[in-house]
């Protein structure tokens, strides 16, 4: 039975828009977890436009499910994790200009900066999930890299225009879940999905776990944060 990991940041970004101490996150997890997530996701971005450091400290305290740290793989990220002990980190690309995450890492380019991190996260008693794009070589790459998990980019099949364009990126997350449960990792997936689209991809029985956020917490304005989180868990169930 898969697994939902709620994204709290949209709730802070709401926050941020007037520099407020209102809507809390923490709260926002706190209802999340009541409503029956496996898990509360919240990245940290360098800009610090939505989650600040406060809040992954907090939530760090609170959570009592699983704390998933989304993040840069950067010197000052990694020393923030590793001295706030999420109970795992995904590791994705980030550039300040970009509204939201854009693509999976190139865990080709850029292997022995995310193997170094991969270690230093190791040592530190932290499992690594990557975010990539549902590539077999980017898959293989993961695995020699280290990562306990990889969370595969569902963004190219939610963004498109067509049924025949969703269908050749189905198949892309398909062969990619098959690499990636060939080669034993565990297998998340997120990004762009909602209460239509995460239907098809929920059928993939190797997925563990959804990552899903902007289209729960956007539910949530018309419904409630505990309805909207209820229906997404019947969905991927």
């Amino acid at each position: 039975m898969a697994r939902l990991g709620v994204n709290v940041d949209h709730v802070a970004t709401v926050r941020q828009a007037r520099s407020v101490s209102y809507p809390d996150p923490v709260m926002a997890a706190g209802i999340v977890e009541l409503a029956g997530a496996d898990g509360i996701v919240i990245h940290v971005r360098e800009d610090r436009r939505h989650i600040q450091d406060r809040d992954l400290r907090i939530i760090r305290q609170t959570v009592q499910t699983q704390l998933n740290l989304e993040m840069a793989a950067t010197d000052e990220m990694i020393r923030l994790a590793l001295e706030t002990k999420p109970h795992i980190v995904t590791l994705v690309p980030e550039r300040r200009q970009e509204l939201t995450t854009e693509g999976g890492l190139d865990v080709i380019k850029f292997f022995q900066p995310l193997k170094k991190a991969t270690q230093r996260f190791e040592k530190g008693r932290i499992p690594v999930s990557l975010f990539v794009d549902p590539r077999k070589d980017q898959i293989k790459a993961s695995k020699e890299v280290g990562a306990h998990t990889v969370e595969i980019h569902t963004g190219h099949y939610c963004d498109a225009r067509t049924s025949s364009e969703a269908d050749e990126q189905f198949k892309k997350i398909i062969d990619a879940v098959g690499e990636a449960f060939r080669l034993n990792l565990r297998i998340a997936a997120g990004h762009g999905l909602n209460y239509v689209n995460v239907r098809r991809v929920a059928e993939i029985k190797e997925i563990e776990e959804f990552n899903i956020g902007h289209s729960i917490i956007a539910r949530a304005i018309l419904v409630g944060l505990d309805r909207a989180v209820r229906e997404m868990i019947a969905l991927i169930r």
